[in-house]
């Protein structure tokens, strides 16, 4: 049964958001070189992420707990809920997000583009 995909522009790049029902989510983001994603959590939402193009530096966890790790194609990483994370790329890239269906459920801590909520 053929789907319709949504396609959402963001500062960043944009997200193509390939399934969406009560019991999980599916997401292609392309983020453009030299951008990064908010600093941020999920109350509920369970993402695990896969790279399929270009290179991404993941940052997760706060304080001395923070760690950066470098992402290349084929590889992935899970991140339950509340765990503090930032995605950005140097030269691009694209990758899969599969996670619980919760898509609004972010809370910001930094944002580059002025999208924390007060």
């Amino acid at each position: 049964m053929p789907h319709h995909v949504t396609k959402i522009d963001k500062p960043w790049g944009y997200e193509l958001i390939f399934a969406h029902t009560s019991s999980y989510a599916g997401k292609i983001l392309v983020i453009e070189p030299g951008q990064e994603l908010s600093r941020q959590y999920h109350e509920m939402k369970e993402e695990t992420i896969y790279v399929i193009e270009g290179e991404m530096i993941l940052e997760t966890g706060d304080g001395t707990d923070r760690r950066t790790i470098r992402l290349m194609v084929g590889e992935g990483y899970h991140l339950p809920p509340r765990t503090i994370h930032r995605f950005s790329t140097e030269r691009g890239c694209r990758l899969v997000e599969v996670s619980t269906p919760h898509l609004d459920d972010v809370v910001r801590l930094e944002d580059r583009y002025g999208r924390i909520q007060k």
